[in-house]
């Protein structure tokens, strides 16, 4: 597992991250539960976003400094930011998700905060040891780099037929499975875990939807951390980008949310960059696709869908028609 990041780097980088994550808890924790406006969702979005910018420039700074070579700063900086961007861009799918979990299980605005936040948590560890442990089998395995972006092609052209249908989450396999395995409360008992009726103790509704969307985020995972080994090798900046849009990911549900309706063709997009990347990693060793050129193709297609969303009515879903 070769990455050009100084040694110093990595420990500057775990820092952040935890610095990060303790700022975010303090600040979730002086708030106590109240509902996230989209002015505040905004400011947090701007700041998370701003500091991954500024880490990538840090990156850059660190490279130039050890190699003295600034093409190759250039070149690794930007294929963080590309990175970066595929990552943030998988995520959205991910919070469309997290908003029908949050819809069926009526979960109150005030309490979402703190389900994101124990989501982001556990999205981190799982992440990074999975990308740990595919930057092992690519580095001793190359035609792993093939496996991935045929699974990835696949994936988009699922995505693609599922993309505008109204999900069943009751016909979930996974919620099944949870049901069966823990006794489960009708009713919320504020942000609790765990309440007591009846003499007997019960998993909330809450617990429910946190399991739910650790396996949702499981699932993402496996599609995503892939497309990142199609721009990188260096798991250093596949960690890294992974993370930093991680971090934002709770500002940006709330942020979305307020818009979800608005950008409902963003899946098709979505669908279309896996497709793309896929095909990248499965023609890797006989196509050279730039850096430069990937992270235009994926910006111009998640632009173009943004833009036909707000000039393409939705479509009715059967939950719309009842209203």
């Amino acid at each position: 597992m070769d990455t050009i990041a100084p040694l110093w780097l990595w420990f500057f980088f775990g820092g952040s991250v935890l610095a990060a994550l303790f700022v975010d808890f303090v600040v979730l924790r002086k708030q106590g539960a109240h509902e996230v406006s989209v002015k505040e969702a905004v400011n947090w979005s701007l700041v998370w976003v701003g500091l991954s910018l500024a880490f990538n420039g840090l990156f850059w700074w660190a490279i130039k400094d050890s190699t003295g070579n600034v093409e190759l700063a250039n070149t690794r900086a930007l294929e963080f930011l590309t990175g970066y961007l595929i990552e943030k861009s998988l995520a959205v799918d991910n919070i469309f998700v997290f908003l029908m979990i949050f819809t069926y299980f009526s979960v109150p605005t005030e309490y979402q905060k703190r389900v994101l936040m124990y989501g982001i948590i556990g999205a981190i560890v799982l992440r990074t040891v999975m990308i740990l442990v595919g930057s092992y089998l690519i580095a001793e395995f190359h035609w792993v780099l093939y496996l991935f972006g045929a699974f990835l092609l696949i994936t988009g052209i699922k995505m693609w037929w599922a993309a505008g249908q109204e999900p069943d989450l009751e016909a979930n396999p996974a919620l099944k499975l949870l049901r069966r395995t823990m006794p489960v409360s009708k009713n919320f008992d504020g942000e609790r875990f765990f309440t007591v009726e009846n003499g007997k103790r019960l998993a909330t509704p809450l617990l429910l939807v946190i399991a739910l969307i650790g396996m949702t985020d499981v699932i993402f995972a496996v599609d995503s951390i892939p497309a990142i080994f199609a721009i990188t090798d260096d798991p250093f900046i596949v960690l890294t980008s992974n993370i930093f849009a991680i971090l934002g990911l709770r500002a940006m549900y709330f942020l979305l949310a307020a818009m979800a309706t608005k950008f409902h063709l963003l899946s098709y997009g979505l669908a279309v960059v896996l497709a793309f990347i896929g095909s990248k990693m499965i023609l890797i060793d006989l196509v050279k696709i730039p850096v430069l050129v990937s992270l235009g193709v994926v910006i111009a297609i998640l632009a173009a869908t943004m833009v036909l969303s707000l000039h393409t009515a939705p479509k009715i879903t059967k939950a719309d028609a009842k209203h």
